[in-house]
């Protein structure tokens, strides 16, 4: 006989814990299946195939806050479980701006039903299977090019889950969701013996758009390929133009200032500047949780407030922050339905499905437009610091010479400050690549300074 769903547990323990004294609680259980495949030079090295249930429960009385998990769902162990969260709520320091949503604020959409976020076919996906796709996308990597000659082997993942949320103001939400992602990372040599490697992948959350195994190889090799023979570039101030990956990671830099917890903290150069034109108006950047098949996508957020598309960026005016309902409350806002939850967490604000909109520009007419610069492919370090905006990160990629990719570039670090760097963008391509939970096309920054020997 089968045993109770997600949201039966999660509305059991809410009861428990109401209970034992609980004024304001929320529980989530997270219920996944896993499998993981790697395959390296053709061999099969790594087979895990996992599952799990566990669950989380908040606890408020009085400001009062306790977080508490376990994977032991026996009744017996639930009431335990309840009564001990309270205890420790109990204990803990008062916060005026703790608190579940206010009920009106709660999702009325407590199903994913049109946000395509399951995908059947993944059930049937058996072992064999995904050592296959993963052995054609090494072996595509492999014979692209002679020049590769290993690789860091192929990995494919995939998890089918169902997440439940419940509170004691009668939230009730559950869903299910799939997801399978495929990366393999090539390696060669260049001619002094130093390895160039490069890697690709795909992330999706249904088989049918996952991109070809083999391509992905392709893609993985002639990344690594294009390395071979890279050059050291004098310092100078030139255009750089950032490939869709690196708008990604560009973005993720630029929108971890955007949230509720960079700013109470003080820790945001966006501090004071909602409503204020700070890029170019080519600049389009929102976080949409209601995308239908997107892997951030979801139907409410980590405390069941309704999750909704959020403008960040709109024709270069900072639109405003992502919050929860206690970052929201700390600063006088409102919550934007932007809760991120863990099982062992406080819920906090974050991104969920991030895109930047695509422009007008063919990808080629935007390298073509350049006399000299770099055309980025590779971010290394940590060089950003949120709190100023001033931007430095290891770099490689390719010159641009006269319009076109003249030779690769390696060991030279972009740098500029973020403002600088959002108004310059002058040019947005019509390329739009989703990797993962995050899209982004091309894009072109007008000026940083490229430092080289």
């Amino acid at each position: 006989m089968e045993g109770p769903t997600p949201l039966e547990i999660a509305r059991n323990v809410v009861s428990l814990a109401r209970r034992a004294g609980a004024e304001q609680c929320d529980a989530i259980v997270s219920m996944y299946t896993e499998a993981n495949v790697t395959v390296r030079l053709g061999e099969l090295e790594k087979l895990i195939e996992a599952g799990s249930m566990s669950l989380g429960l908040r606890v408020i009385n009085g400001g009062r806050t306790a977080v508490c998990s376990t994977s032991d769902l026996s009744p017996a162990a639930l009431e335990r479980f309840a009564a001990e969260a309270v205890d420790l709520a109990s204990i803990s320091e008062p916060d005026e701006f703790a608190g579940l949503p206010e009920p009106e604020l709660l999702s009325r959409a407590t199903t994913a039903a049109g946000l395509s976020l399951y995908d059947e076919h993944m059930e049937t996906l058996s072992t064999d299977e995904r050592i296959r796709m993963a052995k054609a996308c090494e072996g595509a990597a492999l014979g692209f090019d002679a020049r590769v000659n290993n690789s860091d082997g192929a990995s494919l993942s995939t998890r089918i889950g169902q997440l439940a949320l419940a509170n004691s103001y009668g939230f009730e939400g559950s869903y299910p969701a799939t997801s399978i992602s495929l990366m393999v990372e090539a390696i060669a040599d260049d001619a002094d013996g130093k390895k160039r490697n490069g890697y690709w992948y795909s992330a999706e959350r249904s088989l049918h758009r996952l991109m070809d195994p083999e391509e992905i190889g392709r893609i993985a090799a002639r990344r690594t390929i294009d390395q071979l023979g890279a050059r050291k570039i004098a310092t100078r101030q030139s255009p750089v133009v950032f490939e869709p990956m690196m708008t990604v990671a560009l973005m993720g830099d630029l929108v971890g200032c955007a949230t509720g917890s960079a700013l109470y903290r003080g820790a945001t150069f966006l501090a004071s500047r909602a409503g204020k034109a700070l890029g170019s108006p080519l600049v389009n950047i929102s976080d949409d949780p209601s995308r239908p098949g997107g892997l951030g996508s979801r139907p409410f957020d980590g405390e069941g407030v309704g999750a909704r598309r959020n403008d960040i960026f709109r024709q270069g005016v900072f639109s405003g922050f992502l919050f929860d309902c206690y970052t929201a409350r700390r600063t006088g806002n409102s919550t934007t339905g932007s809760a991120q939850r863990g099982i062992e967490s406080l819920p906090a604000p974050g991104a969920s499905t991030l895109i930047f909109e695509a422009g007008n520009s063919e990808p080629g007419s935007i390298i073509a437009g350049v006399t000299e610069g770099l055309y980025l492919t590779t971010l290394m370090g940590n060089g950003f610091n949120p709190t100023t905006g001033d931007y430095s990160r290891g770099a490689a990629g390719f010159w641009i010479q006269d319009g076109k990719l003249a030779y690769p570039v390696s060991e030279v670090n972009i740098s500029g400050h973020m403002d600088s760097m959002l108004a310059g963008v002058d040019a947005v391509g019509d390329d739009l690549t989703s990797f993962g939970s995050s899209s982004a096309p091309t894009i072109r920054i007008r000026e940083m300074t490229i430092s080289g020997t």
